[in-house]
């Protein structure tokens, strides 16, 4: 299988197939873009956006359309600096220490709530299970009342599983059960076209239903601000004496609901798949709780929920001795990285005890992921509970993967236990 063919990943990462390329040369043509394979140039590529931007033609290997382009690169994930620097630092200032310690506390009571409310059953699919803590997660952030926060389950496997047919169209919602805000949202949710296919989820017109809840938050956050981290951050003024804008918010609630929520709604079965594939480590970690931080870091470098992020060279640049032109796409590739030998020591093995382990999961440079530490309080939160609550748990059935060749997911993992 290519790299790039979302059908083998229903299979598995193809590691094989990375780490031949990778031997070759690090930086290699696949279809029309620049895959850069090594963990040295990954983070040349990120940590330069002066000459690798994310603005020029967004941050997926697919070109958005002619007229999507300008809407695409409002979104924080697809700016450049000083634009990118002036949105992140408003939003780093609202996440303040009693906002995390706050956040905290209530991951680690939900993730057991989530848990212990399964002990009793003695098999679950702990990918469903484990779906629902960054769900719990970004609607403390956001403030959105609790039975809406099934929304944003829907709208992350409409975006990142477009290419998943189970998901593309994802409608688990019902209206009875949910706000006033969230059923004028639904009005408008979109429909597959005679061909069956959805709207571009990455365009407004694709999720109109998302930005129409963002928008109405937006205003009421701003007339009735709680003590929630969007709360705080529309109220929040710059220094220059700028405020995040309704449209800026609507963006920022796109990212963090599908971004926020897929990434560790991955990160988690894919880290309990980790865990159940290696009954060794699995042991160690149960007899010996001081090894779950770094444990966590080594799920994420083996699991990588995140595959790849696209850039687009500014101006002709040589890496790896490799010639790229002014414009080229240029496609880091995370799986790759993260199992690049230069760097890791036998690095296909899962060792909960690695140390160091400079992992690429959450990204590198200015762009390094905003949620980085609320996803390792959240990951070791649930295995803690896991640990905790169920002991060894052993596997019940085949994973089934999420055909996606950009999120690494697990659509359903069975697991038993006796405890």
């Amino acid at each position: 299988m290519g790299i790039t063919d979302p059908d083998g990943y229903v299979r598995g990462v193809p590691y094989d197939e990375l780490a031949r390329l990778r031997r070759e040369t690090p930086v290699v043509r696949v279809d029309d873009f620049w895959a850069v394979l090594g963990h040295a140039d990954v983070r040349t590529v990120l940590r330069d956006p002066g000459r690798f931007s994310s603005q020029l033609g967004g941050t997926q290997i697919r070109d958005p359309a002619g007229a999507d382009l300008a809407y695409v690169r409002r979104m924080m994930l697809n700016m450049d600096p000083p634009e990118h620097g002036r949105l992140r630092g408003l939003l780093t200032k609202a996440f303040t220490a009693r906002a995390i310690a706050k956040l905290t506390e209530q991951i680690e009571t939900s993730a057991r709530e989530l848990v212990a409310d399964v002990a009793g059953q003695g098999g679950c699919d702990f990918a469903k299970v484990a779906a629902d803590l960054p769900l719990r997660t970004l609607a403390a952030v956001f403030g959105v009342p609790e039975r809406d926060r099934r929304l944003m389950y829907d709208w992350s496997n409409r975006v990142i599983g477009y290419q998943d047919a189970e998901y593309a169209a994802s409608s688990t919602v019902d209206p009875a059960e949910v706000t006033d805000l969230a059923r004028a949202a639904l009005a408008v949710r979109p429909a597959p076209g005679p061909d069956g296919v959805m709207p571009d989820p990455r365009t407004r017109a694709g999720m109109p239903d998302l930005y129409a809840y963002a928008n109405a938050l937006g205003e009421h956050k701003r007339e009735h601000p709680g003590d929630d981290v969007m709360s705080t951050l529309m109220r929040h003024v710059g220094d220059d004496g700028g405020r995040v804008s309704l449209a800026e918010f609507e963006n920022l609630f796109w990212l963090f609901s599908v971004a926020g929520n897929e990434t560790l709604r991955n990160g988690l079965p894919g880290g309990m798949l980790a865990l159940l594939s290696h009954p060794v480590q699995y042991r160690r970690l149960l007899a010996d709780r001081s090894l779950l931080p770094s444990a966590v870091e080594e799920m994420l470098r083996w699991w990588t929920p995140v595959m790849n992020f696209r850039r687009t060279a500014t101006s002709d640049v040589r890496l790896s001795g490799v010639d790229i032109r002014a414009g080229d796409k240029v496609v880091v590739w995370f799986s790759s990285a993260n199992r690049d030998p230069a760097v890791f020591d036998d690095p296909d093995a899962f060792d909960i005890a690695r140390t160091p382990n400079d992992h690429l999961a959450f990204g590198h440079g200015p762009h390094f992921c905003l949620g980085a530490q609320l996803a390792r309080v959240q990951l070791r939160a649930m295995f803690t509970a896991v640990l905790d609550l169920l002991g060894e748990v052993s596997p019940a059935g085949e994973p089934v993967r999420l055909r996606s060749n950009f999120q690494n997911g697990l659509k359903s993992l069975p697991i038993v236990w006796t405890r």
